[in-house]
């Protein structure tokens, strides 16, 4: 009786409840595709996890890939971008620097590992990155043949290797020892010139794999076309050029696919979002609006040939590429028909809603003037298109009077660098004395792309907003203009008469010049074209110590996606921090966050497996936004 009266005191004094009952076993969710599903919604119908005990997440089982010792030279030059897959029993992922793994959903254990070595003393345009690997069936092999189940991984310096998915051998009927170059008869100026960085796309036996092309570096650059292999054999099935149709008079290269592309197996398409052809910020000798670079191009799986495409920036001299993998949906808008749609987020902030089948908008798009003069020779286009819904999720102008800065001192150093460019708002075009692009090139919107709710027809996307200032110089003082700023962003663009410098506005502190918030998540019905709600998205402290005592509430700038699950929940790492955070799918509302080991800038997958959800991210850090490096694979789930 005392016993029971004593705990009973203690219990009341400590407001204790009883323990919380272990989650129900839930049913099995597979993430067998980079994007979720083959068309990238990044959804899942997991929902053990909910907004009622999201806060109950630990720590379930870490993965070290062991490149912060086995590569220490080059790790200041990676991005640990991937999202692993589950597909067939077996958790799949890369690392960045191309070493592939399996492993037990369970505990993360290593099954396997294949290196193909690649040379880790090269400098790549888009650091040594690997987002993902895609998983394949053979239809036709026996179940228990070697590579009846394949990962394809496509590799930085260029090749694609086919691996059997039980052992992590290379399939020796796949091109020369289970490998074939993924850019067959490119010319690179130098070797680590073009890199692969997203995961392959497989659909009908055929693999397709896009390319990332170094920007700004000469108007004779090597051609961004897409290739497609044989899935067995490794036989090139067709080649793609965004280019091929832009006419007799342009001369230009790139126009590549460097962000995830996604697929319709039903009706055989596959859909590119293609870049801005070379070089990005003069285009005088590209004259037009370069056929289908800066589009989405809806191709066919068997043959390459274009079905559609819709350009969503015309002669882009912004550096403005289509940087998302498209998203595949059913939607109706405003009450009309539900239609096969594709979605399609840009650097500028704007969201494009387009019939899949057709490529025509969905939410209607209106060609808008925008500003001119471009330096000599340069003819821009007089409008551009802006879909008429959602409003723009990037802001796009800024005035000197709109600085940002935490001291008077701060503020106008940043109202100085703003008054001292050109600067008309969006689409503004590159000059001599320099100008202002808001978004930057990296977003608005970036390669994480969305997340989207099929019940509700809600897409989550999260943003940035800061400014560069890009300046022309002239070609012949480009070499000295690069000697004496060694720090900065100078390139060439040779066979132009002007080179370019790139550089952020940023105040003497290190923080944007623009006002607040730089990072934001937000929510769009996409029914509607409204905007829910919209919420800061990530923390200053990890970028400068300190300065979350200052500035509160306004983001960070952020690579990486989000994704959302049945229960209501949307999970997303990316911002310039070191930490996966859930939010309320209907409210925006911070539920909870767990702290990484190194920044999160990469986007997280979900699966259930023998009844446990778990919630998965790469946590290794960025080279372009400087944050923590690591290498480890870190899962979250609620306890057992």
């Amino acid at each position: 009786m005392i016993q029971r009266l004593a705990v009973a005191a203690l219990c009341a004094l400590a407001a204790c409840s009883p323990p919380a009952a272990p989650p129900a076993a839930a049913p099995e969710a597979d993430w067998p595709y980079y994007g979720g599903d083959a068309g990238g919604q990044r959804f899942s119908p997991a929902a053990q996890i909910t907004p009622a005990n999201v806060k109950g997440l630990k720590l379930a089982w870490t993965y070290s890939t062991g490149h912060m010792k086995t590569h220490a030279d080059a790790v200041q030059r990676a991005a640990f971008e991937a999202t692993p897959i589950l597909a067939g029993g077996r958790l799949y992922l890369c690392s960045p620097f191309n070493v592939a793994s399996a492993h037990d959903p369970a505990t993360g254990k290593a099954l396997w590992t294949f290196d193909p070595k690649i040379e880790a003393a090269l400098r790549y345009p888009n650091s040594f990155n690997c987002r993902g690997v895609a998983y394949w069936r053979d239809p036709a092999a026996p179940a228990d043949a070697p590579c009846a189940e394949r990962i394809f991984m496509a590799t930085n310096d260029r090749r694609l290797f086919a691996l059997d998915a039980a052992s992590g051998r290379a399939c020796p009927g796949f091109g020369q020892a289970g490998q074939v170059d993924a850019m067959p008869g490119a010319r690179l100026a130098r070797p680590d010139g073009a890199q692969i960085t997203s995961a392959p796309v497989v659909i009908d036996g055929i693999v397709v794999v896009g390319s990332s092309i170094d920007d700004n570096q000469r108007v004779r650059e090597t051609p961004g076309a897409v290739h497609a292999f044989d899935a067995v054999s490794g036989a090139l099935r067709w080649t793609y050029d965004p280019l091929q149709a832009a006419g007799p008079g342009v001369v230009a290269g790139a126009a590549n696919v460097w962000a995830p592309m996604s697929a319709d197996p039903a009706r055989g398409l596959v859909f590119l979002p293609t870049s801005s052809p070379s070089p990005d910020f003069y285009g005088a000798a590209r004259p037009g609006n370069a056929a289908h670079a800066n589009s989405v191009v809806a191709v066919h799986a068997a043959t390459g040939q274009v079905a559609w495409a819709f350009q969503t920036t015309h002669h882009d001299v912004w550096d403005y590429d289509v940087p998302a993998q498209p998203t595949l949906a059913m939607l109706g808008y405003r009450g009309g028909p539900v239609r096969p749609a594709v979605i399609q987020t840009t650097k500028q902030g704007l969201v494009f809603t387009l019939d899949r089948e057709t490529g025509q908008p969905i939410i209607p798009v209106e060609e808008r003037p925008v500003p001119q003069g471009g330096e000599v020779g340069e003819v821009l286009s007089p409008t551009q298109p802006f879909p008429v819904a959602p409003a723009p999720l990037a802001p796009s102008r800024i005035t000197p009077d709109d600085a940002f800065g935490l001291t008077p001192w701060d503020k106008d150093a940043c109202r100085k660098l703003i008054a001292g460019a050109r600067n008309e708002g969006l689409y503004t075009p590159p000059s001599t004395k320099g100008t202002i692009l808001y978004p930057f090139t990296g977003g608005g919107s970036n390669w994480g792309g969305i997340a989207f709710d099929p019940r509700r027809g809600v897409a989550f996307i999260n943003t940035s907003s800061a400014l560069h200032k890009v300046t022309l110089v002239p070609a012949g003082k480009v070499a000295g203009e690069k000697q004496a700023n060694p720090d900065l962003e100078i390139s060439p663009q040779a066979g132009a008469p002007y080179g370019m410098r790139r550089e952020l506005l940023r105040s003497p502190l290190g923080l944007p010049c623009n006002p607040p918030p730089w990072g934001l998540l937000s929510a769009v019905d996409m029914t509607t074209g409204q905007v829910l709600w919209r919420t800061p998205l990530g923390a200053t402290g990890d970028l400068a110590p300190g300065s979350q005592f200052f500035v509160r509430g306004v983001g960070t700038p952020n690579f990486g996606g989000p994704i959302a699950t049945a229960s209501g929940l949307v999970f997303i790492g990316a911002a310039m921090d070191d930490y996966l955070r859930a939010f309320d799918a209907k409210s925006g509302r911070e539920l909870w966050k767990g702290r990484l080991p190194a920044g999160g800038q990469a986007t997280p997958m979900t699966y259930v497996w023998k009844g446990r959800q778990y919630v998965v991210i790469a946590a290794g850090g960025h080279a372009k936004g400087d944050t923590r490096r690591g290498d480890k694979v870190v899962a979250f789930a609620l306890p057992d």
